[in-house]
């Protein structure tokens, strides 16, 4: 049977003419950290000063002296980053120049002393471009020629920290006559027969060559054998009513265990052990009369994807363990999303990534790992993709989260948009990846899922790659560019990527900043905003519904945040509305790798932002929307259920001061996965002109902490006749959890958007509601965790809501 050593323990990392003691799995800065020679560059400006890292040559040794009295030693590694030189007793064993696959190499009988030695990235990078020629890239860094994580060289949300070393673990096997090299499972359902189709193949020693073995392969119950005489066998099984996976809000998840055992006549060899998903998945990208759809279908289920885009969780993703991804996908599902996108310019993450999505229930699309450049397709690049692209197929397909894989990550649109076609003059740029090379191995590998070209793509050259009517859309304009209510100017078939930013947690910026005296555009504010003109726009996004907080961080800080969150709800709400036109939206991003100022949800020291909030209510399955249209203000219930929605939903055209002008009830019935639109009475719509009138709609008694609630303020908010908000805050401690403390806050007044910024109570405080609107006489609830001793003054600083001019 195939032994296994671990290699974790013994290894060094050579600083000049210092050894210093290294971590397998990790990184030369996380090294570094340890060993006290550079600062932590997420902190401060350090980033700055810790730039040399990745501009140097880094040597990481060890002693190896195993004898295993085994046929074959291989010495495996599955990931190094990225341009490496191997050798063993001084002899070489091998090269990469690819963080994204996996090595093995034959050091039977071999002992002494390990050097992986690593060049710098920027060197690897300039050889391959006096090869290739020059590429076009969005940012001023060598990504496009080297096969590494693009964002290590800096990103619009993303320190620049290139980092090399080991990142993935490193081992030993040991093994005789035979071993499986790859086993692709093929999984299908057929009338409720779920369909098991075990392509394997094995690697066989010199002494293993024409001798006769057996591979079994069993999955609930069902079993299936062969004789193997070549290299190569194909085992089917079947398991009758197999239960289907489901994505999350749609039904369960159960997985299967699916083993392959290789042996000859005295036993075992090796093992292959993975879960499986009975489940079917579709892209339909049919034509009709809106343009061409884009549309998730699975086990026969047309769904609208509530997706959030995913980058990788830390800018050294050697620290991301298996509890801190499920912490974060646990948090992304219990966000009411269904989707995580896995972005073209990250990694492809870790098993422990897929395995929580399994479970969880979370769709996974994933990138090739192609971002925002020109790629050169001549070796020695085009080797490195194809072997990587196949490397990864065959890890990942096992997954039934996995539903969909995508080309690339805006390297259509940009040839088209961004002035690329005239500077590469005829030169290869990825194309040939995209349409060719890359949808050519998915269906041999892996046909049982769909592959799409690039997002955003509208599914041909015949029409813009960025075409809101046709397949995938990235909308950028509106932040960049125009105010949130522009996300109501269209109907996209699927919204893969848009968002608004807003600074993180004040908790993260006090910790990442320590002593600096906080102001929008500090050294260190500035510093960690990474967007170009990021300010201007968050300044611009503020001013075009309030009056510029000036000189009032506090304040500032809060409607950064709060614009952010009703952007991203804007533009959920509004498309979520056209189901199934619109068959759904990634939002620009889930995490952080840093703490920074962006997109994110969830800022990069884990503390929750308002948005995250808004993403668990405007991706609920029952959504209450008020919407304009050509006909002047429409009703949206959202019913994203299996089941009928069938509700009175209150609607009250209210001044300001909170007294009814106009009360109407209607009955709304919404079918399992459809959109009820229903055409708001005339006499209901707030009088734009007076400044002072809102329209509420409630799906139950009004103030229910339960109910469903939509607002409609007819101007903005700088321009509304806000009374000065009067409210009651009183603290109840939750019995038995002496950590959590109810805030109950009673309004004496209309209070818009009021919002508790729990980090401001204790940096690990956190709790469970975002923003919301309190008419008089009404009562909130909001549970906090994670402080323990809270008082109603601290509690009153640390709330927060829209105030009158």
């Amino acid at each position: 049977m195939k032994d296994v050593t671990q290699l974790t323990e013994g290894w060094s990392l050579r600083h000049g003419d210092e050894v210093l003691e290294a971590t397998v799995p990790g990184c030369v800065h996380t090294d570094l950290l340890a060993a006290g020679v550079i600062p932590d560059p997420f902190l401060d400006r350090n980033e700055t000063d810790v730039a040399w890292v990745g501009r140097r040559a880094w040597t990481y040794v060890r002693h190896l002296g195993y004898d295993s009295g085994h046929e074959r030693t291989d010495l495996v590694f599955d990931g190094l980053d990225t341009a490496a030189y191997i050798t063993l007793g001084g002899r070489p064993v091998g090269t990469t120049r690819n963080m994204h696959r996996r090595y093995r190499f034959d050091v039977t009988g071999r002992t002494g002393r390990l050097e992986v030695r690593f060049a710098s990235a920027y060197d690897e990078a300039a050889a391959v471009r006096a090869v290739t020629g020059e590429r076009p890239n969005v940012y001023p860094e060598p990504s496009q020629y080297i096969r590494k994580m693009a964002c290590n060289f800096g990103w619009d949300w993303g320190p620049t920290l290139v980092t090399a070393g080991i990142w993935r673990p490193v081992r030993l096997e040991h093994w005789s006559t035979a071993r499986i090299a790859h086993v692709r499972p093929l999984v299908t359902v057929d009338e409720g027969t779920g369909r098991v189709e075990v392509r394997l193949e094995i690697e066989r020693t010199a002494q293993g060559r024409g001798r006769t073995l057996r591979a079994e392969a069993r999955v609930a119950g069902a079993r299936a054998e062969t004789v193997l005489t070549g290299d190569e066998a194909v085992l089917r099984l079947e398991v009758p009513q197999a239960r289907l996976w489901w994505p999350r809000g749609h039904g369960d998840q159960p997985l299967y265990d699916l083993e392959v055992t290789l042996a000859d006549d005295s036993g075992p060899l090796d093992t292959w052990h993975r879960r499986i998903g009975f489940r079917t998945v579709e892209l339909d990208r049919s034509a009709d009369e809106h343009g061409t759809g884009f549309t998730l279908v699975v086990n026969g289920v047309r769904i609208f994807a509530r997706g959030v885009n995913w980058i990788p969780d830390d800018a050294f993703p050697s620290r991301i363990t298996p509890e801190r991804y499920r912490t974060r996908l646990t948090q992304a599902a219990e966000a009411n999303v269904d989707l995580v996108r896995v972005w073209g310019g990250g990694i492809y993450e870790d098993d422990a990534f897929y395995d929580a999505c399994d479970e969880l229930g979370l769709m996974v699309w994933q990138d090739f790992l192609f971002a925002c450049a020109a790629y050169p397709e001549e070796p020695p690049l085009r080797g490195e993709v194809e072997a990587e692209a196949r490397d990864n197929v065959v890890r990942l397909m096992p997954h039934p989260s996995l539903v969909l894989w995508n080309g690339n990550n805006e390297n259509l649109w940009g040839f088209r948009d961004w002035d690329w076609e005239g500077p590469l003059a005829g030169d290869s740029w990825g194309e040939g990846y995209y349409l060719a090379l890359l949808p050519r191995i998915v269906a041999e590998l892996d046909p049982t899922r769909p592959y799409t070209a690039g997002s955003p793509w509208s599914g041909s050259w015949d029409h813009h790659p960025n075409d809101p009517a046709h397949g995938t859309h990235h909308s950028w304009e509106v932040w960049n560019r125009e105010d949130y209510a522009e996300y109501r100017a269209s109907v996209p078939r699927f919204v893969a990527e848009f968002g608004w930013q807003a600074p993180p947690a004040l908790a993260t910026l006090r910790r990442a900043l320590p002593g600096e005296e906080l102001a929008p555009d500090s050294p260190g504010m500035l510093h960690h905003q990474k967007a170009e003109d990021g300010n201007g726009k968050l300044n611009r996004g503020i001013a075009r519904h309030f009056d510029p907080p000036a000189g009032d961080f506090d304040r500032w800080h809060y409607l950064t945040q709060l614009v952010q969150a009703r952007a991203v709800a804007a533009g959920i709400e509004h498309w979520r509305s056209h189901w199934p036109v619109c068959a759904g939206t990634v939002v620009w991003q889930l995490n952080d790798c840093w703490p920074v100022t962006s997109w994110a949800a969830i800022d990069g020291d884990g503390h929750l932002k308002p948005l995250y909030h808004e993403l668990r209510r405007v991706y609920a399955d029952r959504l209450l929307t008020l919407q304009p249209d050509d006909d002047g203000l429409v009703l949206a219930a959202v019913n994203q259920s299996a089941d009928p929605w069938r509700t009175p939903v209150t609607l009250r055209r209210l001044r300001a001061d909170g007294t009814t002008v106009a009360e109407s009830v209607l009955d709304v019935a919404a079918d399992p996965r459809a959109v009820a639109r229903i055409t708001v009475p005339e006499k209901l719509l707030p009088d734009p002109r007076s400044a002072r009138e809102f329209l509420v709609a409630d799906a139950t008694a009004p103030g229910e902490d339960d109910g469903l609630r939509a607002l409609h303020f007819p101007v903005p908010d700088k321009d509304f006749a806000y009374p000065r908000p009067r409210y009651d805050v009183t603290l109840e401690p939750v019995p038995g959890q002496g950590d959590r403390v109810d805030i109950v806050v009673s309004a004496h007044t209309l209070v818009r958007d009021l919002l508790l910024q729990p980090d401001r109570l204790g940096p690990a405080a956190a709790c469970d509601r975002g923003p919301l609107t309190l008419l008089p006489g009404e009562r909130a609830r909001i549970r906090v965790r994670g402080c323990d001793t809270v008082t109603a003054d601290a509690v009153t600083a640390a709330l927060f809501c829209v105030e009158p001019v």
